[in-house]
């Protein structure tokens, strides 16, 4: 990386002399001044918008599966769309941020997730839902790594850590209270507003970016941007997702065997270009690095379980149990509530014992969680059978996700910690979207089984031993790779981050910066 990109007071020939720049001295951004508490405002109204989203969609969907006379696979593109654009280019928005100015890209991005988010609650079939949220997607990888990117970019390096805390405490908190949200929307007004609730997110976060945050970017971004290997990667995960959530109705018949052989092909396609390519979106020689592949391997297994889980329990919890969609929701909240209260205290914990037993531990218990939900079923008492499940649960996210977090970016040096850190997200979101579309297939759920309670519970109760599974095979693979004696800290956006599809981003400390 050029000096320009190791040095954040580096500017553009550009810059004006009397244009203060973001991370230079005195002249950035600082915590409780007027511009730091704009900055703040905007990344968490933009990271809490896709926050929510992650959250409040699964508490609506048995409603949208009955407005919509939707089976099981309309339910399975609802989640997935959504992820399959985001998986698939929240490497390309990153870039994207550094080279066109990250407030730009950001606010594009808002506009953008907040169009397709009207788009989703005004969805008249479900083919326009599916189309509406594979758009959210779009915007959703456009914004998310903005959000975080504008604090790194523009508050002072001393201050950086106390933004970024405050920035993750608060999106951990939209994360928490999503569920409630969703279910109150869902029972009340009704599942639409669930995508509409967007609307005044953007129509807020959007005016205060263009009058209060200044534009940066990265002077030493350049060459061409990799969107063939973007297409390709998206491509992949498309036809090989198609192929599993077909497969229920249509078998093994070409309409299943056509897309999965052709998203294998493209898998390749994708491998060959990223590994010729002078600029690639993924750098292949990454992956030499033998703590972070193993990292990586680590965190397909649990977050392929994690999605899967909270896909289903809510269907569970709703269907089988006979609960509102607020009652469902609000009973997730203890995973998210304990991962907000402990996570620093686990991160701390981490730093002095290394990450090599957190990392098994932490699976192991969610695995344990997961094995007590199979206990859920008709007729279920939340304080006897659903919250001692969910309580186990949360801490062993509570023991995994900080650590694992922290690990990736101790793996790589300090110039490739933003590529690392959006490499590990974006693998979280493709394991959450093969789950999701792998899981209902493997447990023998059948296109209309989310209307049979009594076929969905047996069927739910497999799949969670199959969550189980993925966290005890993540768990021995994290005692068996991870060698290293690393302490690594606990990064503050880690500290009380409680999203349950994928780790927390991290930009990267050496940013280069260029203020306009």
């Amino acid at each position: 990386m050029s000096d320009s990109a190791r040095d954040p007071r580096r500017v553009s020939p550009r810059q004006e002399p009397a244009a203060p720049t973001p991370g230079d001295g005195a002249s950035a951004a600082r915590m409780g001044t007027p511009v730091g508490r704009w900055v703040l405002l905007t990344a968490v109204l933009g990271s809490g918008m896709a926050m929510l989203d992650s959250t409040v969609v699964n508490v609506a969907l048995p409603h949208i599966g009955r407005d919509l006379d939707a089976d099981l696979a309309v339910l399975q593109w609802t989640v997935n769309a959504y992820m399959l654009t985001l998986a698939g280019l929240i490497l390309l928005g990153g870039a994207l941020g550094d080279r066109f100015g990250r407030r730009r890209v950001f606010v594009l991005g808002v506009v953008w997730f907040a169009l397709a988010s009207l788009l989703c609650g005004l969805a008249p079939d479900a083919g326009v839902l599916i189309a509406a949220r594979a758009l959210q997607g779009v915007g959703g990888a456009l914004l998310t790594p903005g959000s975080l990117a504008l604090i790194q970019a523009v508050f002072h390096p001393d201050d950086r850590a106390a933004a970024v805390g405050a920035w993750s405490g608060l999106g951990g908190v939209a994360s928490a209270v999503g569920p409630f949200v969703g279910g109150w929307l869902v029972d009340g007004p009704g599942w639409r507003w669930v995508f509409l609730i967007n609307l005044p997110l953007a129509a807020v976060c959007v005016p205060v970016a263009l009058r209060h945050v200044p534009e940066t970017r990265d002077p030493a971004a350049h060459g061409r941007f990799d969107v063939l290997g973007a297409a390709l990667g998206a491509l992949a995960l498309g036809a090989v997702t198609y192929a599993l959530i077909a497969a229920p109705d249509q078998g093994a018949s070409p309409a299943v065997i056509v897309p999965a052989v052709l998203g294998v092909l493209l898998g390749f396609a994708f491998v060959y270009v990223e590994a010729r390519r002078p600029d690639p979106m993924l750098p292949l020689g990454i992956f030499r690095i033998r703590l972070f592949t193993s990292i990586n391997v680590v965190t397909l297994f649990v977050y392929a379980a994690f999605s899967g889980f909270f896909f289903l329990s809510v269907l569970q919890l709703q269907v089988v149990v006979g609960w509102s969609a607020l009652e469902a929701g609000t009973a997730l909240l203890p995973t998210t509530v304990l991962m907000l209260l402990l996570s620093a205290r686990s991160g701390r914990i981490a730093q002095r014992v290394g990450a090599r037993i957190p990392l098994t531990a932490g699976p192991l218990l969610c695995a344990a969680g997961m094995l007590l939900m199979t206990r859920v079923g008709a007729g279920a008492v939340y304080w006897r059978d659903v919250l001692p499940a969910l309580v186990v649960l949360g801490l062993g996210m509570v023991v995994l996700v900080a650590p694992l977090t922290s690990t990736v970016l101790a793996s790589v040096d300090v110039a490739r910690a933003g590529l690392a850190s959006g490499i590990n997200n974006a693998a979280a979101r493709a394991a959450g979207l093969i789950a999701v579309a792998a899981l209902p297939l493997a447990a023998g759920m059948g296109p209309d089984v989310y209307r049979d309670p009594a076929a969905f519970s047996s069927t739910f109760a497999r799949a969670m031993l199959m969550c189980a599974g993925a966290l005890v095979i993540g768990g021995v693979l994290a005692w068996a790779t991870v060698r290293e004696p690393a302490r690594p800290g606990c990064h503050p956006e880690c500290a009380y981050h409680c999203g349950v599809s994928s780790p927390p981003l991290d930009p990267g400390e050496g940013q280069g910066v260029s203020a306009e």
